[in-house]
C-alpha cells in the first residue's frame, strides 16, 4: 500500500506501555480516522503486549497498522545485570518497527528474549541481539533517552557519532533515521539541530515524531496523575517525575508540519518509512 497522507505518526505509547501511555486504542484509531491518517505506529515500552488488539482495530478501520517497540538496549551485555559505571542508563531507548512479516518475526523474538535473557529493571535487548534479528526492522533513535541524542547532550560527538553509525551499519543505511521531536524541552531543540547536522554528515535521514503518550492536549493532566500511581507519589509531590509539558499527545499533520515548517524533509521521511 502506497501511503497518500501529509504525516504519519510512528513513535506512540498506548496504555500497554503500562503506567506511562494513556492512549486506548480504541479511541486511537477513532482519533487518527478523524485526522485522515491512512497509517499510524504503535511504540509501547518494551513489549508487544497490544499488537494483535492494535491490528484488529487499524485493519477495521481501514488504516494501516505499523507494529514496533520502544525497546531498552544495555548498554554492553543484556546478560550483564548490577551496576552500571559512568553510565546514567542502565538502557538507553531505541524504537523499532516492522517493515514486513519477517521483521514482525524478529521484534516478537527480540521483546521475547529482552525478557527471558536481558531483563534488569526492564526488559533490555543488546547489539548482539540486534545484530542477529535486524532483517526487517526499521530503527529510529528515540527520544532524550535514545543513545545518540544522550552522548549529544553530554558533549560526546565522537561517541554519538561512533553508535549512529553502529545502528546504521546493523540495521542497513536505508533503515536508520534520527528522530526528531517538537516537545517543547529545550534540550531537545538543541538536540534536533545536532541530529540534523549529523545527518547531513553521516548520511542519516531524519523524522519527525511527538512521542505520543496521551491522545489530545487536554488529557496531560490524566497522564500526570498516571505518572504518580507509577511513581508512587501524589500530585502535591513537587519532587516527582513529570512531564515538564503538555505537548506529548497525538499531533494532526497540519499541527506538525507546522513544527517542522524548516525541515520539510523530517515530514517527507515519515511517509517514507510508512
Amino acid at each position: 500500500m502506497h501511503v497518500h497522507a501529509d504525516y504519519v505518526s510512528l513513535h506512540l505509547h498506548t496504555e500497554y506501555s503500562l503506567l506511562d501511555g494513556a492512549i486506548r486504542i480504541k479511541d486511537l484509531v477513532a482519533r487518527a480516522k478523524e485526522l485522515k491518517m491512512p497509517a499510524i505506529a504503535m511504540t509501547d515500552h518494551g513489549n508487544l503486549f497490544g499488537a494483535v488488539e492494535f491490528y484488529r482495530q487499524c485493519t477495521q478501520a481501514g488504516i494501516k497498522p505499523i507494529i514496533g517497540c520502544e525497546t531498552y538496549v544495555a548498554p554492553r551485555s543484556r546478560l550483564e545485570k548490577g551496576g552500571m559505571q559512568d553510565d546514567e542508563y542502565s538502557s538507553f531507548h531505541l524504537l523499532l518497527l516492522a517493515r514486513d512479516d519477517a521483521g514482525y518475526r524478529n521484534l516478537l523474538a527480540l521483546v521475547s528474549k529482552a525478557y527471558l535473557e536481558g531483563f534488569y529493571y526492564k526488559p533490555r535487548i543488546d547489539m548482539d541481539l540486534l545484530e542477529q534479528y535486524s532483517g526487517g526492522l526499521i530503527g529510529l533513535s528515540a527520544c532524550l533517552k535514545g543513545e545518540v541524542p544522550y552522548y549529544l547532550q553530554k558533549g560526546m560527538y565522537d561517541k554519538a557519532r561512533e553508535r549512529a553509525l553502529a545502528y546504521k551499519h546493523i540495521l542497513g543505511p536505508e533503515n536508520f533515521f534520527f528522530e526528531i521531536q517538537a516537545n517543547g524541552l529545550p534540550e531537545q531543540a538543541e538536540v534536533n539541530k545536532q541530529l540534523i547536522e549529523l545527518g547531513r554528515e553521516l548520511h542519516i535521514g531524519v523524522v519527525a515524531t511527538n512521542d505520543c503518550h496521551y491522545l489530545k492536549k487536554e488529557d496531560a493532566k490524566a497522564h500526570e496523575v498516571l505518572l504518580c500511581i507509577q511513581t508512587g507519589k501524589t500530585l502535591k509531590d513537587s519532587s516527582r517525575m513529570k512531564f515538564s509539558t503538555s505537548e506529548f499527545y497525538l499531533k494532526s499533520p497540519q499541527e506538525m508540519i507546522e513544527m517542522f515548517k524548516d525541515v520539510p524533509e523530517a515530514i517527507r521521511n515519515s511517509l517514507v518509512i510508512a
